[in-house]
C-alpha cells in the first residue's frame, strides 16, 4: 500500500501546488498535470501486481471519528477499477495541459488542476476504502471536486445550471447510500466492510438502495439527467475522466455490495438485466437524436453503463442456477467492457474537445470535412466510433462478444431457462444496431463531406500535447481488439474474486483464448488488407493530375454544402420509429413551408423538472428559517435536543 499512498500524496501535492501557483498559469499547468501523471504512474505499479496474482498488504489506522477508520485495501476488484481510473487520469492530464493553455481565463488554471487532482485522489480512495464512513467521505470529495470542474466555464450560459443539476443528482444518490450504510452498520455493529452481512429478510431492500444510490452516480436511466448537462459544460479532458472513470465508481459500488450482501438470488439478476437493457436502449436512442457532439457522447455513456449492468445481471442469473463457468464468461464480458468503455469513451471525448477547439463548434450541423483538415483527430475519432459500435477487430467487439457467447450458451443449455439470456441477446442486438447508426452519423457528418460553416472550413489540427493521448487510446483500442486474451488475463482475478470459483473461472476463460486469438488474427488480416489496398491506391494515383467534368446533379447547377445530409435528416428514418424522442417545429410562410427544426426530447426530464420545481418552492418557503436571529437558532437547537430526549425516554 505504500506506493498507493504515495500516489494519493503526489496527486494532492500536485493539485495544491498548482493552486498556489495560480498567478503563473504555465507553472500551475505543469505542476497540476505533473502531479497527476506521477501519481498515476505510482499507483499503477501495485495495481499491476494485484492483477497478476500478487497480494498487497492492507492499511489500518485509527481515526477520531466515531465508527470510522482509515482502512484501505487493494483486492482484485479494487485493482481492476483502479487501472482505468489511473490510466485515464494520466492521459487526460496530458491532454488538459494543452487544452487549458488556450483558456480565456488563465488564472483559473491552478484551481482547475486542484480539483482535477482531488477528483483523481478521491476516486482512488473510493475503490480502496474498507470502512463505510471513509467511503462516504471520499465519495463526497469526489462529488465536490467534480462539481467545481463542471462549472469551470461558469461565465457560459447553462453551466451553473448543469453544475447544480449534478449536485442534486449526486446527493440524491448519496442519500440512498446513507440509508444503506446505516442499515448495514446497525445490523453488524460496525462500519467496517468486513463485518457487514445482509440482515435476515432485508437483503432485497438493501439491494434496491444500492442500485439507486450507485446507479445515480453511474448514470443509469432514469437517473441519468445530469450526464447530458454536465458533460457539455465541462472541459473536454474533464468529460473524458468523468465518463471514462468516475461513472465506473458507481458500477464498482454495485459489485462491492453484491459481494457484501452474499449470494444473490436469481431475481436480482433478472432485475439487473432489465434495468441494464432499459438504460442501454434509452441511452442509445437519445444519443441518436442529438446534434451536440458531447451530449451525444454523454447519452452513449448511459447506453454503455446499461450494457455493463446487463452483463453483471446475466452473470448473477447464471450463477444462481449453479453454472460458475458460464457466469465467469458473462462477468468477464461485463468487466472487460468497463475497461473498453474507459478507452473508447475517453478517446471520443478527447476527440470531441479537439474538434471543438479546431472547428470552433460541437454542433454537428456546423461541421463537416474535418478528416482532411484534422487528420490525427479525425483518424482517432473514427477508431473510437468503430470501437464503441462494437465493430471488429476493435476492443468493443471483444467484450460484447463475450456477453453474446454467455447468453447463447445459456439458451442452449438444457438445465437453464432462457428468458433472461434471450432478453440480453435481443437487447444487445437492437442496441448494437442503433449504436452503429449513431456513430456512423456522428463520424460521417463531422468528418466527411464538405464544411457546413466557416469555422469548419478554417479548422486546424490541435497541438502534440492534445494529439498524444488520443493516439495512445486509439492504439489501446486496437491492441485489446486484436489481442483479446490479454483482456481475459486481466479480468480473471476479479472474476474469480467475485464468484469465489478461481479454478472454474480460469478454465472457462482459458478455453476462450484460442477463439479470441483467431478472431483477432482474422480481424487483423482484414485490417492489414484494407490498409494495403488504400496504400496501393494512393501510390497508383500519385502524380496523376485530376480531371474535372460536369456530373449529373439532379437539376442543381451549383451544389452547396447545405445540400448535404444533416445529422437530423440522416437519423430521421430511425427516430421516426420511436415517437416522442424528437420535437419537430415547422414554420410556415405564405406560400408553404419555409423552415424546419428538430429538437431532442428526453422523456425523463419533465418529471424531474416538476419534482425540482416542487423542491425549489419548498426551499423558498423555508428560507425565512435561514435568516432568523441567533436567539431563534438557539431555540431550535433546544427544541430538537428536548425532542430527542423525550424520544429516548419513551
Amino acid at each position: 500500500m505504500t506506493l498507493l499512498l504515495l500516489a494519493v500524496a503526489a496527486l494532492g501535492c500536485g493539485g495544491l501546488s498548482a493552486a498556489l501557483a495560480s498567478r503563473w498559469p504555465g507553472w500551475a499547468g505543469r505542476l497540476g498535470a505533473g502531479g497527476a501523471v506521477l501519481g498515476s504512474a505510482l499507483g499503477l505499479v501495485p495495481v499491476a501486481r494485484v492483477l497478476s496474482g500478487s497480494e498487497v498488504g492492507a492499511l489500518e489506522l485509527g481515526w477520531a471519528v466515531p465508527g470510522g477508520a482509515l482502512s484501505l485495501a487493494l483486492d482484485p476488484l479494487s485493482a481492476f477499477f483502479l487501472a482505468p481510473i489511473l490510466a485515464l487520469t494520466a492521459l487526460t492530464a496530458c491532454y488538459g495541459h494543452g487544452y487549458l493553455a488556450a483558456d480565456a481565463h488563465p488564472r483559473r488554471r491552478g484551481l482547475s488542476w486542484l480539483w482535477f487532482d482531488a477528483l483523481a485522489a478521491s476516486m482512488v480512495l473510493v475503490v480502496t476504502a474498507r470502512n463505510g464512513l471513509l467511503f462516504l467521505v471520499a465519495w463526497e470529495g469526489m462529488a465536490v471536486a467534480s462539481y467545481f470542474l463542471v462549472v469551470h466555464h461558469a461565465e457560459r450560459d447553462g453551466v451553473l445550471r448543469a453544475g447544480w443539476l449534478y449536485l442534486v443528482a449526486t446527493h440524491l444518490g448519496t442519500a440512498f447510500l446513507l440509508l444503506l450504510f446505516a442499515r448495514l452498520a446497525a445490523s453488524s455493529g460496525s462500519f467496517d466492510f468486513a463485518a457487514w452481512r445482509a440482515p435476515a429478510g432485508g437483503a432485497a431492500a438493501l439491494f434496491v438502495l444500492a442500485l439507486v444510490g450507485f446507479g445515480a452516480k453511474a448514470g443509469l436511466a432514469p437517473l441519468h439527467l445530469w450526464l447530458p448537462e454536465a458533460h457539455p459544460a465541462a472541459p473536454s479532458h474533464v468529460s473524458a475522466l468523468l465518463s471514462g472513470a468516475m461513472l465506473k465508481t458507481g458500477l464498482y459500488g454495485v459489485l462491492r455490495m453484491l459481494e457484501i450482501l452474499g449470494p444473490a438470488p436469481r431475481s436480482w439478476g433478472t432485475w439487473l438485466v432489465a434495468a441494464g437493457l432499459v438504460s442501454a436502449l434509452a441511452g442509445v436512442l437519445l444519443a441518436l437524436v442529438q446534434r451536440d457532439l458531447k451530449r451525444l457522447l454523454a447519452y452513449s455513456s448511459v447506453e454503455n453503463v446499461g450494457i455493463v449492468l446487463a452483463g453483471i445481471g446475466l452473470a448473477v442469473w447464471i450463477r444462481a442456477h449453479g453454472d460458475s463457468g458460464l457466469a465467469s464468461i458473462a462477468l468477464a464480458g461485463a468487466l472487460l467492457h468497463v475497461w473498453n468503455h474507459a478507452l473508447f469513451k475517453g478517446l471520443l471525448f478527447l476527440g470531441a474537445g479537439s474538434i471543438g477547439r479546431g472547428a470552433g463548434s460541437l454542433d454537428l450541423e456546423a461541421l463537416g470535412g474535418l478528416l482532411r483538415r484534422m487528420p490525427w483527430t479525425g483518424a482517432a475519432f473514427l477508431v473510437g466510433a468503430a470501437a464503441i459500435a462494437a465493430l471488429p477487430p476493435l476492443n468493443g467487439f471483444v467484450s460484447e462478444f463475450l456477453l453474446y457467447l454467455a447468453a447463447l450458451r445459456s439458451v442452449t443449455a438444457a438445465s437453464l431457462p432462457s428468458l433472461a439470456p434471450l432478453a440480453v441477446i435481443a437487447g444487445l442486438g437492437l442496441v448494437g444496431g442503433l449504436a452503429a447508426a449513431t456513430f456512423a452519423k456522428a463520424a460521417g457528418i463531422a468528418l466527411l463531406g464538405e464544411p457546413r460553416s466557416p469555422g469548419a472550413a478554417a479548422a486546424r489540427e490541435v497541438g502534440p500535447a492534445m494529439r498524444f493521448p488520443m493516439v495512445v487510446l486509439a492504439a489501446a483500442c486496437v491492441v485489446l481488439g486484436l489481442a483479446g486474451p490479454l483482456g481475459l488475463a486481466a479480468v480473471e482475478a476479479p472474476v474469480a474474486h467475485l464468484l469465489g470459483a478461481r479454478g472454474e473461472a480460469a478454465r472457462a476463460l482459458g478455453a476462450l483464448a484460442p477463439t479470441l486469438w483467431t478472431v483477432g488474427a482474422v480481424g487483423g488480416g482484414v485490417l492489414l488488407a484494407a490498409l494495403g489496398f488504400a496504400g496501393l491506391r494512393r501510390s497508383a494515383l500519385a502524380g496523376r493530375s485530376p480531371r474535372t467534368a460536369p456530373t449529373w446533379d439532379c437539376g442543381y447547377g451549383a451544389p452547396t454544402p447545405r445540400m448535404q445530409y444533416t445529422a437530423s435528416s440522416l437519423a430521421q428514418p430511425l427516430t421516426a420509429l420511436f415517437g416522442g424522442l424528437v420535437r419537430e417545429r415547422l414554420a410556415r410562410g405564405a406560400s408553404g413551408p419555409r423552415s424546419f427544426a428538430s429538437e431532442p426530447r428526453d422523456p425523463a426530464e419533465p418529471p424531474f423538472r416538476r419534482a425540482f420545481g416542487a423542491v425549489a418552492a419548498l426551499a423558498a418557503r423555508l428560507a425565512p428559517l435561514e435568516t432568523g436571529s441567533t436567539h431563534l437558532y438557539v431555540l431550535y437547537v433546544v427544541i430538537a435536543a428536548f425532542a430527542v430526549l423525550l424520544w429516548k425516554l419513551a
